[in-house]
Formats: C-alpha cells, sequence, structure tokens
C-alpha cells in the first residue's frame, strides 16, 4: 500500500479521551510514538475469530512499537451485548487477548465516539465514511495520523495489513 497516495488524518488524536474496558480514563495520547491497529470488535459475530489474529499481530510487533486497541461495538445486529467485564473475559478465555481493549462503545451515529469521527475522515475509494461493520481496522501512524483502512472482511494476517504496519514500524 502505498500511503503517499493516502489522505492523512487532520490533526493526530492524541488528546482524544478513552475509556478502557477496566473503567481507567486516559486518551489516546497513550500511544504517543507508536504504531497503532484500531478495530471495532464484537464477541458474536461471524468475523470474532479475528480476536486471535489480532492477537498474534499485537504479539509479533509490540517489541517494536506496536499496539492493537480493540474497540466493542453493539451497533450491528447486536453482536456485542455483554457488559465490559463479560467482553474481556470472552476475549482472554477464548482467544488470550492481552492488547488494550475499550469500554463499550458507538463507533457511528448521534452518540459516535469522537475517536471514531475522527477515523472515519479517512478515506479510501473502498472506504469511506462511517463504519460500515464489525471488525474494520484502521491503522494510525507513530505521529498520530491515519494511514490505513481495512474492510472487515481483510484478515489481520493478510499481506495487506502486514506490509502496511512494516511500512509504518520502519
Amino acid at each position: 500500500m502505498n500511503n503517499s497516495s493516502l489522505m492523512r488524518s487532520p490533526r493526530p488524536l492524541y488528546p482524544i479521551p478513552l475509556i478502557l474496558n477496566d473503567g481507567t480514563r486516559t486518551n489516546f495520547g497513550q500511544f504517543e510514538g507508536k504504531v497503532v491497529l484500531v478495530v471495532n470488535v464484537a464477541s458474536n459475530c461471524g468475523f470474532t475469530r479475528q480476536y486471535a489474529g489480532l492477537e498474534a499481530l499485537y504479539g509479533k510487533f509490540r517489541d517494536r512499537g506496536f499496539e492493537v486497541l480493540g474497540v466493542p461495538c453493539n451497533q450491528f445486529a447486536g453482536q456485542e451485548p455483554g457488559t465490559d467485564d463479560e467482553i474481556a473475559d470472552f476475549c482472554e478465555r477464548n482467544f488470550g487477548v492481552t492488547f488494550p481493549l475499550t469500554a463499550k462503545t458507538d463507533v457511528r451515529g448521534r452518540n459516535q465516539h469522537l475517536l471514531y469521527g475522527e477515523l472515519t475522515k479517512f478515506r479510501t475509494g473502498l472506504l469511506p465514511g462511517m463504519v460500515k461493520w464489525n471488525f474494520e481496522k484502521f491503522l494510525v501512524n507513530r505521529e498520530g495520523n491515519v494511514v490505513a483502512r481495512f474492510a472487515p472482511t481483510v484478515e489481520p494476517d493478510s499481506a495487506a495489513v502486514i506490509d502496511a504496519i512494516e511500512q509504518e514500524l520502519g
């Protein structure tokens, strides 16, 4: 993927507030200087198995400054009905997830989280505008700019995702 042809977000994402799955209040700035793959996730989706691939990516690249941020969302066919505690337990028990998760969040609509308001400003020919389904992926570079966006059908271990991550990690 050639990042030079992609539109960069208008400002870094670092000041945007986040609430993590355990209730910790922070902001996206906790990832400053890292490459981050932000993914809206759900426990009862046909793509839920992608948790394993996301955890594998996290394990493979974490030591080089890479993070995965899972954002549980129940806006797509009610496929994430659990509480934050139930979601964390499900992810750990079934997929060994160790990457951070936010509290359950709206990724589109009237109550869209500010993070997703900024992420969805990044457009590619195939994925303009709002998030369409669970497991859509946004790659954020070390400067806090969105540099790539991947459809839910693109597996975390696909060449496109891995190549984009490696390009940003340098």
